[in-house]
């Protein structure tokens, strides 16, 4: 991997910071989401029959567009999409999950991403 000149010295999170980026981690949760607000806008019709499910609740805390977390047996269930976006996906400000648009959830979800400690 090709290092870019001057930043050598510093650290993983440092680099990423002065290069604006996201780490690993962050951005691969940013594609499971972005494939949730599909799966959820009906991009993927056939595919996604059944993939998520909505939480219905009357209360007026949270983000609104809350979503049901199955119920797996054993260790696996931490392979399963489902599992790792819903946690997630939960947590998200009403304002990114409300977005009109990929575009818009895109630019809303990575503001959220970086603020995140």
């Amino acid at each position: 991997m090709k290092m870019i000149r001057g930043l050598e010295h510093l650290s993983y999170e440092d680099r990423l910071r002065e290069l604006g980026l996201l780490s690993l981690e962050k951005r691969r949760l940013q594609g499971h989401l972005i494939a949730a607000f599909q799966y959820l806008k009906r991009v993927y019709r056939k595919a996604g029959e059944g993939l998520v499910t909505r939480a219905w609740s009357d209360r007026t805390r949270g983000n609104g567009f809350k979503l049901k977390e199955g119920r797996f047996r054993l260790g696996i269930k931490k392979k399963f999409f489902t599992v790792r976006v819903v946690r997630h996906w939960n947590r998200l400000p009403r304002e990114v999950v409300a977005a009109p648009s990929l575009e818009a959830f895109k630019a809303r979800l990575d503001e959220a991403l970086r603020n995140l400690v």
